[in-house]
């Protein structure tokens, strides 16, 4: 599709030199405040900063794993397209010359549409296409989006290949180049707004990414990129930036607020550190915060050394929020100074998509839509997520089949060929269902909805066993003879379904009345009683066994062999290499929740 682009950001070579805009508003300086009481008026402005953040590839408010519009229980609405309609609005109230749009990250991973122009239509290919996600967010226009985890997924080619086809500036000033510690991305973004019979306010945006992609992305970024604290970087470039004449200065962080960590003690810098930026940075005006999927509309945190508060707010991810920075400044002594800033979100769902966006990409969604349809086999019975997280699902159980298959042959011939494979697969989603009769490739999607690849780590029984007890922290301990609710069972201490696993191979029970660290029982291979000694080959996802949810030693552990390719694509080609999707071929009852020996179910 042919797409009319202005060009208008550089970025230089390998540095990443800050990016400078001068915009071009002209806004009347308000009326004078104490007028007529001898004293100099005072000129004010106001400026709105907007933002959006973990987008994943959302453009339209549709449902490519059920082949529908999107629909959930609390009515939202999710894509640029609503987005764009929003920002239209914004820009209408506030002028467009006195707002800004940001991102902060997560952009191009996170659904079928973004998966196709990664790796079935590359962008990266000669004469590939522009990226649907750069498509719609140069014509909204945005100017600046600071970089997410999820970007380094499909390597930093085709990151890099994403950038040159934006017209905003993607910020990292803590991705680093690993040879010269120099920054790999832009920083900082600039721009310039004029106010009339005033001087203008200059607005700083600095970008602020993941320390996380060092272990979740440490296939593609090892040796090449390094990714300090965000709290670090922050305090070397704020006063950057205010020497620079920053007026305002606001953080795109890709991290959430809680302070908390996902990878233990791994890595020396916090996952979710935008509080701790906040609280420890003087000199930030406002964070728009990423990472964490939740929905804060104002955080005000209090920086330690000036008292003064920093407001932080979140939007909803996948494009249903957008977030809204309201500045006010005014001009006293010769300089520009915020007097008070708010945040609020407005909700996609509220607005209708945006026409020109729809008609901008109808074309590369209707290619999706084909590509996921296509049949690739037919089930002999349905099989659904709705009980996976509490009961042993076949549907899980077919992720670990196909995980143990393609590592068996993967090792076929080598020193490691006679070991027994275990096969690590989690409970993703709630929803996922493969129906009776034709499988589609959005039916295989859905149950793997993230875009990792396969590694073979070798484990001990004893690791295993210790794996498994720290997998089921994840239940809620309930006495023996309490009343059991689903819906309260599992998720302990926050604990998200993507960080609970099965694994196959084995049978074992975990026994929820007694404390977390003393669950696991009964756990036997080959119908024997687990050898502590034995070597296993474990097959596992990268996000594992780079270390993703900190569980134990399997980040340690011998990587006996690794690829490239989605375990979501290897599902695909198993079934279609079956034809039929039978639970005989894959399903096993490997474990059960008991209290006090006695099943739960």
């Amino acid at each position: 599709m042919p797409l009319n682009r202005r060009k208008f950001l550089k970025r230089s070579a390998v540095t990443g030199a800050g990016v400078a805009l001068t915009g071009t508003a002209a806004v009347p300086a308000a009326e004078a405040a104490g007028a007529g009481r001898g004293r100099k008026p005072v000129k004010r402005y106001a400026l709105t900063v907007m933002g959006t953040t973990d987008l994943h590839g959302h453009v339209f408010n549709w449902d490519y794993f059920k082949d529908a519009e999107y629909a959930d229980a609390a009515g939202n609405a999710q894509g640029l397209a609503r987005v764009s309609t929003l920002v239209d609005q914004v820009r209408e109230e506030k002028g467009r010359g006195n707002t800004l749009l940001l991102d902060a990250g997560d952009t191009i991973q996170g659904t079928p549409l973004t998966y196709y122009f990664a790796k079935v239509d590359p962008i990266t290919a000669a004469g590939g296409p522009v990226h649907p996600m750069a498509q719609a967010m140069n014509a909204i226009g945005y100017d600046a989006v600071a970089l997410g985890n999820h970007e380094f997924n499909y390597g930093i080619e085709t990151l890099r290949k994403f950038e040159e086809q934006c017209d905003f500036p993607l910020l990292g000033a803590n991705a680093l180049d690993a040879r010269t510690l120099k920054p790999a991305f832009p920083p900082y973004f600039v721009k310039t707004f004029r106010v009339k019979g005033a001087p203008p306010v200059k607005v700083a945006v600095l970008g602020l990414t993941n320390p996380g992609i060092a272990i979740w992305d440490k296939a593609y970024v090892q040796g090449k990129l390094t990714f300090p604290g965000l709290e670090e970087q922050a305090a070397k470039w704020v006063p950057k930036l205010r020497s620079m004449g920053a007026d305002v200065v606001v953080v795109s962080a890709h991290s959430g607020s809680s302070g908390t960590s996902s990878y233990g003690d791994q890595l020396p810098y916090v996952e979710n550190a935008a509080a701790n930026v906040a609280r420890q940075v003087p000199g930030i005006d406002a964070i728009l915060v990423g990472h964490a999927h939740q929905e804060i509309a104002e955080l005000r945190v209090v920086n330690e050394e000036t008292g003064r508060e920093v407001v932080l707010s979140e939007p909803l991810c996948y494009a249903e929020r957008l977030t809204l920075f309201d500045f006010e400044l005014a001009f006293e002594r010769g300089r520009w100074r915020v007097e008070s800033v708010r945040a609020s979100l407005r909700d996609a769902a509220t607005v209708e998509d945006d026409p020109a966006i729809t008609e901008l990409l109808s074309d590369e969604h209707a290619v999706v839509v084909a590509y996921v349809n296509q049949v690739v086999g037919t089930a002999t019975e349905t099989l659904t997520t709705v009980e996976a997280r509490y009961k042993d699902a076949p549907i899980i159980d077919l992720i670990a089949k196909v995980q143990e298959d393609v590592v068996r042959a993967a090792l076929a011939g080598t020193e490691y060929a006679s070991l027994p494979v275990l096969s690590q697969a989690s409970p993703f989603s709630r929803t996922s269902q493969i129906p009776a009769g034709e499988v589609t490739i959005r039916d295989l999607s859905s149950l793997y909805v993230y875009d990792n690849t396969l590694v073979a780590k070798l484990m001990t029984g004893a690791q295993v066993r210790a794996y498994l007890e720290y997998s089921a922290e994840y239940f809620v301990q309930t006495a023996a003879g309490a009343p059991v609710d689903v819906a309260k069972l599992t998720n302990a201490g926050g604990r998200p379904d993507y960080n609970y696993d099965y694994v196959s191979g084995l049978a074992y029970d975990i026994d929820i009345a007694r404390p977390a660290g003393s669950r696991i029982g009964n756990v036997t291979f080959d119908g024997a009683p687990l050898d502590d000694a034995a070597r296993f080959v474990f097959a596992v996802n990268n996000y594992r066994a780079n270390g993703g949810g900190a569980f134990p030693h399997v980040a340690s552990a011998k990587e006996l062999w690794a690829e490239s390719t989605e375990i979501r694509t290897r599902i695909a080609e198993w079934v279609t290499a079956k034809g039929v999707l039978n639970p005989k071929d894959f399903a096993s009852a490997g474990w059960r929740l008991t209290r006090n020996g006695t099943p739960v179910f």
